[in-house]
C-alpha cells in the first residue's frame, strides 16, 4: 500500500446464498482525496459499505486503513479505528436534541468511569462540559447551534442529514463514508450540501468516500471514481474520463 493512502481494499468479496454480491472488488484512497463509488441500483455500493465498516465480514479480501489490517473487526472496532459513515435512508436520534444526537458521538473521546456519572462526581461535570462544548463547536459548523436544543425529528430534511454528518464527524475519523447524502435533497439544498462536503474535507483533514445517484454533485466535487455494476468494478479513475466511458453511459448513465 502507498504509503499516502489512508485506504486500501484488495479483492475483497461476499456471497449471499450463492449470489456473489461483491466480486474482487479493490480500491485506493489517497489522504484527503473524495472518491465516489457509482453505478446503478443493486450494483452491490452499500455492500461495499457495510463491508467497510463491519456490518459484513467479507468472503475473501482485505481491508487496511492507514495501514492496518482491519478486516473483520466489530463496526465499533472499526469505527475506533477511523472510519465513520451516514446512512441512504437519515438514522438519527429522532426524540433526542440536535445537541444530544451529537453528545452520543463523543463518549469515546470523552471517557470517565461509570461510577462518576453514577455518583455525579466533579469528573463526571467535566467531562459533560467538554463534550457539550465540542458538539456545540461541530453543529456551529454546520449552522445548527442554534437549533441545538430542538428534537431532531424538528429541523428540516435538508439539516437533518447536515446533523448525521455533523454526528459522524463527532467521532474523529480519518475517512468519512456518505451514502447517498443528496437523497431527496431539492436542487439548493444539494448545491449547499457540495460546499460542506468540500468544507469539512479541508477543515477536518478527511478523506471522503461517497455514494451518489446525483452526478451533478459527483462531478462537482469528487476526484475519482469507480463505478460497479453487478457487484464487479466496470472502470476506474479520473472522473471526467469515466463519465464519458462509453460503457458507463450503456449499463448506468442510460444515454
Amino acid at each position: 500500500m502507498a504509503e499516502n493512502n489512508v485506504l486500501s481494499v484488495n479483492h475483497l468479496s461476499i456471497s449471499f446464498g450463492g449470489l456473489r454480491a461483491v466480486d474482487d472488488f479493490s480500491l485506493e484512497i489517497k489522504e484527503g482525496e473524495l472518491y465516489g463509488l457509482i453505478g446503478p441500483n443493486g450494483a452491490g455500493k452499500t455492500t461495499v459499505f457495510n463491508l467497510l465498516t463491519g456490518v459484513y465480514k467479507p468472503n475473501e479480501g482485505i481491508i487496511k486503513l492507514g495501514g492496518r489490517d482491519i478486516t473483520g473487526l466489530s463496526p465499533i472496532e472499526i469505527n475506533k479505528t477511523g472510519i465513520a459513515r451516514t446512512f441512504q435512508n437519515i438514522r438519527l436520534f429522532k426524540d433526542l436534541t440536535v445537541l444530544d444526537n451529537v453528545k452520543t458521538a463523543l463518549h469515546n473521546r470523552f471517557p470517565y468511569p461509570s461510577i462518576a456519572g453514577i455518583l455525579r462526581l466533579p469528573s463526571f461535570f467535566r467531562r459533560e462540559k467538554e463534550m457539550t462544548e465540542e458538539a456545540m463547536r461541530l453543529l456551529s459548523v454546520f449552522e445548527l447551534d442554534k437549533k441545538a436544543d430542538l428534537k431532531a425529528s424538528q429541523l428540516p430534511y435538508g439539516k437533518q442529514r447536515k446533523l448525521e454528518i455533523a454526528r459522524a464527524l463527532a467521532t474523529d475519523p480519518k475517512l468519512l463514508l456518505l451514502d447517498e447524502p443528496a437523497a431527496g435533497m431539492n436542487p439548493k439544498e444539494t448545491a449547499e450540501l457540495m460546499e460542506t462536503i468540500s468544507f469539512i474535507r479541508k477543515e477536518f483533514k478527511l478523506s471522503i468516500l461517497l455514494i451518489e445517484h446525483d452526478m451533478k454533485l459527483v462531478s462537482g466535487i469528487c476526484e475519482r471514481l469507480t463505478v460497479l455494476n453487478f457487484g464487479r468494478i466496470l472502470t476506474e479513475g479520473n472522473t471526467s474520463e469515466v463519465l464519458n466511458n462509453p460503457e458507463v453511459i450503456t449499463a448506468y448513465l442510460g444515454e
